[in-house]
């Protein structure tokens, strides 16, 4: 009902502009784009930020899940463009709906000022985590990780609805004097923290399809902040890093092996030079200058 009422606002809204193409932002605003569209005669472009009727909060409601696929096959198809932000998703939203998608990723501009950071042995070890702290990011696993590496310290950059539990879980592991909850940190400061650290962590449990296929933008945060990290081994990551190997992936969320993995790190630097120079080739690959060239490109075609 909620989605019935929203597009029907959405369409009135829409028909009161004047307008030659129109996007619609995700499957939740499909129908009103595509009716008010077709209304004024105008092209139409779908943009997918996610794989929208395989999402989480749907895992588990079979019936609303059936509807927004219902939806999707129903207004995709039609759409005169579509792009998602990584390959494997187009590739597999591409077969579904039986159209092509283009790939049109959300990436920061080049920062041509970007100094690779420096193997220093008095360097402070720190791993950082940044996103909100919700259930299925890996956040536990990595605290009971600090509980075998006593000489890192585990920094989160957010808040959420386990920020709470994971104090506490800190604590009671004996580590909450290396597990530092930094709290909401503004975007613009975010890559000065990131510089401070030696690894970053990313790791979505796959609790959907959408899960399995994200990927996020702080995979290229760390990439053009030069930050080797560590991720789970789905798809998207696996397509770039078997180009540029600047990150490490696992395939389960597994404290012990949180913990192997960054010790190795750790005791073979030349691993994380390696992954530090692969992160700088690869963010002259992917910026936002790149992106928009391929994004006008569709929008000149229509």
């Amino acid at each position: 009902m909620f989605y019935a009422e929203y597009n029907l606002r959405l369409f009135f809204i829409l028909l009161q502009q004047s307008f030659d193409i129109a996007c619609a932002c995700d499957l939740d605003t499909a129908s009103a784009v595509r009716l008010a569209s077709r209304y004024k005669s105008a092209k139409t472009v779908y943009d997918a930020h996610e794989y929208f009727s395989e999402v989480p909060e749907l895992q588990h409601r079979p019936i609303v899940k059936a509807i927004w696929e219902w939806i999707a096959r129903r207004t995709i198809p039609y759409f005169d463009a579509q792009y998602t932000v990584g390959e494997e998703l187009a590739r597999l939203m591409g077969s579904r709906y039986q159209v092509h998608f283009e790939v049109i990723r959300n990436i920061e501009p080049h920062n041509s000022d970007l100094t690779l950071p420096a193997v220093n042995r008095d360097r402070k070890k720190i791993l950082l985590y940044q996103g909100a702290l919700n259930v299925g990011r890996g956040l536990e696993a990595c605290i009971e990780a600090m509980t075998l590496m006593p000489d890192w310290e585990f920094w989160l950059a957010g808040e959420g609805d386990i920020t709470k539990p994971l104090k506490e879980l800190a604590a009671k592991s004996g580590v909450g004097e290396r597990v530092r909850f930094l709290g909401w940190i503004e975007p613009s400061k975010l890559p000065a923290i990131l510089q401070q650290a030696s690894l970053s962590i990313n790791l979505r449990e796959a609790g959907s399809l959408n899960d399995y296929y994200s990927l996020p933008n702080k995979f290229f945060d760390a990439i053009h902040a030069g930050i080797p990290s560590i991720h789970m081994d789905y798809p998207e990551y696996k397509t770039i890093i078997s180009q540029y190997p600047c990150a490490v992936l696992l395939d389960r969320v597994h404290a012990p092996l949180i913990a192997e993995t960054i010790k190795d790190i750790d005791v073979h630097p030349e691993k994380w030079e390696q992954m530090v120079a692969a992160c700088h080739e690869a963010s002259k690959h992917f910026t936002w200058e790149n992106e928009e060239i391929k994004l006008r490109e569709i929008y000149e075609r229509l």
